[in-house]
């Protein structure tokens, strides 16, 4: 008995589109909305028997390596970041951006290099910004067209819709650092001098207020991270912070987060009413994550300050770049 004929689908094939080296191909857009299409007519969720059996249906027969890939793309597009999703999970990668349809771009330490992932259109990067959002509980079209939001799995989301935004679709996200790096090795990777090291740590030893500034990716965090982990233990660390990012290794540490308005522009909770309720925390170490104002950078340090006052010496704010003229008034 003859074996019945399979058409085996190659990566050559034009259903594929080339992806990065690291990353297996990524089905065509087209065959990918027409799987959606005829699971969802059918109430079915998303596997392999299925996929294969909508795929006969409509005439088309796979090999096993084309079906896997198919079913990966499908679960890729309706849960976590979609086509991104294996992007955010390579070791030392901080951020991934989206510039439109066809172009992305990868953080892995060493300044931004292009990743062979694209979208079908402007309305593919589109659609996963929003369902980014949602899934943090932000709202975002036309009439909100920008959203930044911490996801459930700590990533940072940004995102700008078209046609405010060019040329498409922007979507950033910031990865969480997956390890805390102390100062010795900060030290050890050239990032900071061993005389500096001792100095930072006099600092933190000292109890003295200080601010940590710097421009965007310039390691605010992580160096706010390792001199923090030197904290005594028996010390309380109050973090306030706009969107979660410091995790110091510490056995003490609670945190404050703000919350942007919601739909109904209520709700909102800001760094100054956080920095507020920090102060009735019994802090030994306060910390303002990301002072910027409303307005003027001037207003949040200036509050953060005043309350400092009330406290016992030891407290930080990191600042970015652009805030420091306000802090030092």
């Amino acid at each position: 008995m003859t074996a019945p004929e399979t058409k085996s689908v190659s990566s050559d094939d034009p259903l594929f589109r080339p992806a990065d080296a690291r990353l297996e191909s990524l089905p065509d857009a087209a065959l990918l909305e027409q799987l959606r299409t005829g699971l969802a007519r059918r109430g079915s969720p998303v596997d392999a028997a299925q996929v294969a059996s909508v795929l006969r249906d409509a005439g088309r027969v796979v090999g096993d390596t084309t079906l896997v890939a198919l079913v990966d793309a499908l679960d890729r597009d309706s849960a976590g970041a979609g086509p991104l999703e294996a992007l955010l999970h390579q070791p030392d990668v901080s951020d991934v951006l989206v510039n439109g349809p066809h172009r992305v771009y990868v953080d892995r330490g060493a300044g931004l290099v292009p990743a062979a992932v694209s979208f079908a259109d402007d309305t593919a990067v589109r659609q996963l910004a929003q369902r980014l959002a949602a899934s943090g509980g932000r709202r975002l079209d036309d009439a909100s067209p920008f959203v930044d939001v911490r996801l459930r799995d700590g990533t940072r989301l940004h995102a700008a819709l078209a046609p405010l935004a060019r040329p498409g679709t922007l979507i950033s996200l910031r990865v969480p650092a997956r390890r805390i790096f102390s100062l010795d090795e900060l030290v050890e990777r050239g990032l900071l001098p061993a005389v500096g090291a001792r100095v930072l740590a006099d600092l933190v030893e000292s109890r003295t207020a200080f601010l940590v500034s710097g421009g965007t990716g310039s390691g605010k965090t992580t160096l706010l991270g390792a001199l923090l982990s030197r904290v005594p233990p028996a010390e309380r660390i109050v973090l306030v912070e706009d969107s979660a990012e410091l995790r110091p290794d510490h056995p003490h540490v609670v945190a404050l987060e703000s919350r942007p308005p919601n739909v109904e522009g209520a709700g909102a909770i800001s760094l100054r009413d956080l920095v507020r309720q920090a102060l009735r925390m019994r802090p030994d170490r306060l910390v303002v994550g990301e002072v910027r104002g409303a307005e003027d950078p001037r207003s949040s340090v200036t509050h953060a300050v005043r309350g400092m006052r009330r406290l016992r010496r030891g407290e930080r704010v990191p600042l970015p770049r652009d805030s420091r003229d306000g802090a030092q008034r």
